[in-house]
């Protein structure tokens, strides 16, 4: 970046400079053409005053205007002594003001001082000059040589008096004087330019001060304030604000660029979902708290110094076209897009990201942009506020009924928990969160004030136990779903399990112990009826009256194991998510169950091994029924091989979260 902007500043110092030299020869050349015109007024000045000290003043008629006549000496020998300054300071305004700033402004100023003089006593001589014509033509004075070098000298001042306005003209002396100066503003501006580096985003950035300091030094900000008032005099200001303005954008511009904003300009519908764009939600957040505290805060107090004595109307207008060209209203656009996507929970919680951010910069847009000349910028937060809290509390509001909408679905055949379970006991976690239920709270607050409506403290939480209330109805429909009374039972166990789990959350918390205290008895419940009504039954033939003999033995054993195989083939597909759990399990089987098999065989195993062919009823070894038991209710292992699916809200992309939003849209 460093050398980019060296061969920039190169660039741009080239074309400075040889504007200045073109400025310089035609400035050189109108000094030659109005020194030469002004040398002809100086060789004409003193014939005048010869002419009107020699007229015969023993004529009675001359001696009347003889006071005219030594009134208009005065002013004209004033031009001729101020000609001669002006001729000199033209010649010290042929150089640059890059040189001697201070003294070039000096010099300017007293060359408009001495245009000024020469033509206030042009004005009185051609006033007395006037008068005397005036007194001749009354007089029936017939002298028309004496009446002929009065029109001359009335002529040459007249034309003098003209000077100071051709000064002013393009390619006169003052124009071009003020065009260096133009020239020179931009070159400071280019020479100082430091973009603000934001490659990294600190987490310290909500809370940094607002006011930075100046970025550049206080001989520069003074240099520029010195070339602006200058410039405002010659009512210069708008062209002076517009190279400001062109040379800041570019700065904000260049420190933009670390970040990529082109995610910006995307267009987004209704129909779009949140969770394909949330990356770039995360990151507008962070890039907008970076605009604002870091680049705009800078832009605002720089406007501040530099145009502070042209008041503040001028500098918060000159701040107000750099952050609007500078892509303020892009980021608002942007936050807006999001508003109108598809309604969903993950949309939810981007919208309380964005109103985080808004409400962080609120004392910052507050001051920065709270001037007339940021008008537009009020109005599209205005109604990016409005789209945030709106939407958050559509979604919100209607997040019950998304969940009594999905008992129609089908529960997992693998009697594990569902993920829609998941899914909204992690969602409600992080809306009672310290991050989100401040949030929450104060966008249900505000609704309520448009509403003119008091907000009730226990809206959120009336509305988080509607929600798990529906989940608990859900589950009861989804158990009565299960072909198999013994997958029921592991299902409710596992749900109960996973509610119990939620103990030292935010979700639990809010229930309270004696919710959790009842989902535990559940748990321990159902994992009975469970054990009882699978491996029980099974096992139940083994420890039944004893006393066969042969053949007996032999089918026993052979209905066993075609139980066993059944049962085993069965639940092997089936899962225990919780590993406490699962491991509870599998040892109270073998415990209960391994020890009935083993006496078993030790009862009747002799007359089993005298079987020609002993593994045909005698299958499994007491080790290896075990190592089957342990084995049983393991977790899939998904391609990345976790088995924990995503539980951050936002990233689930599966057949839980299409259908939510699909409900969501239906109602």
């Amino acid at each position: 970046m460093s050398q980019v902007d060296g061969i920039d500043n190169l660039v741009a110092s080239r074309i400075v400079l040889k504007t200045s030299i073109e400025n310089s020869r035609a400035l050189a050349s109108a000094f030659d053409i109005t020194g030469q015109r002004l040398e002809g007024m100086k060789q004409r000045l003193p014939s005048l005053e010869a002419a009107v000290r020699h007229v015969p003043r023993q004529k009675c008629t001359f001696v009347a205007i003889r006071e005219h006549i030594d009134r208009a000496i005065g002013p004209a020998a004033a031009v001729l002594k101020v000609y001669d300054i002006i001729q000199e300071l033209q010649k010290s305004l042929l150089s640059h003001p890059c040189s001697d700033l201070s003294t070039y402004l000096l010099m300017v100023k007293q060359l408009e001082e001495s245009w000024k003089f020469l033509a206030d006593n042009c004005r009185l001589a051609i006033q007395w000059l006037e008068a005397i014509l005036e007194f001749l033509e009354d007089n029936a004075v017939h002298d028309d040589l004496y009446i002929l070098n009065v029109n001359k000298s009335l002529s040459i001042l007249q034309e003098l008096q003209a000077t100071d306005k051709h000064a002013r003209l393009g390619g006169g002396i003052l124009c071009a004087a003020l065009d260096k100066l133009e020239i020179e503003f931009k070159q400071i501006l280019v020479e100082n330019r430091i973009c603000v580096v934001l490659d990294s985003f600190s987490s310290s950035i909500r809370n940094q001060a607002s006011i930075a300091p100046s970025p550049l030094p206080v001989a520069v900000i003074q240099k520029l304030q010195a070339i602006v008032e200058k410039l405002d005099a010659d009512n210069r200001l708008e062209k002076c604000i517009s190279t400001y303005v062109e040379v800041r954008c570019l700065n904000t511009m260049r420190s933009f660029q670390a970040l990529d904003l082109d995610y910006l300009n995307q267009s987004f519908n209704e129909f779009d979902d949140v969770q394909d764009v949330e990356c770039y939600v995360d990151q507008w957040c962070k890039h907008l708290q970076l605009a604002v505290k870091q680049v705009f805060e800078t832009e605002y107090k720089l406007c501040s110094d530099v145009f502070e004595k042209n008041g503040p109307e001028v500098w918060m207008d000159c701040f107000a076209k750099i952050v609007t060209q500078s892509g303020i209203l892009s980021f608002l656009r942007f936050g807006k897009k999001i508003t109108v996507c598809k309604n969903d929970p993950v949309k939810l919680m981007k919208l309380l990201d964005i109103f985080a951010t808004l409400d962080n910069l609120r004392v910052d847009f507050n001051r920065l942009f709270g001037g007339s000349a940021c008008i537009e910028i009020q109005t599209m937060t205005r109604d990016l506020l409005k789209g945030v809290v709106n939407g958050a509390c559509e979604i919100f509001w209607e997040l019950p009924i998304q969940v009594e909408l999905q008992r129609r679905s089908s529960p997992p055949l693998d009697g594990s928990v569902p993920r829609l379970v998941s899914f909204v006991t992690d969602y409600c976690n992080h809306l009672l969160g310290d991050d989100y239920r401040p949030l929450l709270t104060q966008i249900l607050t505000i609704q309520q004030s448009w509403k003119q409506e008091k907000y009730q403290e226990e809206l959120v939480t009336n509305q988080i136990y509607y929600i798990i209330k529906q989940i608990g109805l859900n589950l009861d429909a989804w158990s009565k779903a299960h072909y198999d009374l013994t997958l029921s039972y592991l299902f409710m166990m596992n749900n109960h399990c996973h509610f119990c789990s939620l103990k030292g959350t935010n979700l639990g918390g809010l229930m309270g112990d004696s919710w959790l205290k009842a989902h535990e008895q559940y748990r321990d419940y159902y994992m009975t009826l469970y054990l009882r009504e699978s491996w029980g039954k099974i096992f139940a033939s083994l420890s039944q009256e004893r006393g066969f003999v042969g053949d007996l033995v032999k089918k026993r054993l052979k209905s066993f194991n075609d139980e066993f195989d059944h049962m085993y083939q069965k639940q092997s597909n089936w899962v225990v998510p919780c590993e406490d759990l699962r491991l509870k399990m599998c040892k109270l089987v073998v415990q209960a169950y391994v020890p009935v098999y083993r006496s078993y065989l030790q009862d009747y195993g002799f007359q089993a091994e005298t079987d020609a062919s002993p593994s045909r009823h005698v299958k499994y070894t007491t080790q290896g029924l075990e190592a089957m038991l342990s084995s049983l209710f393991q977790p899939k292992l998904s391609k990345s091989g976790s088995t924990k699916h995503n539980r951050l809200i936002g990233k689930i992309k599966d057949i839980v979260t299409d259908n939510f939003r699909l409900t969501l849209m239906a109602v």
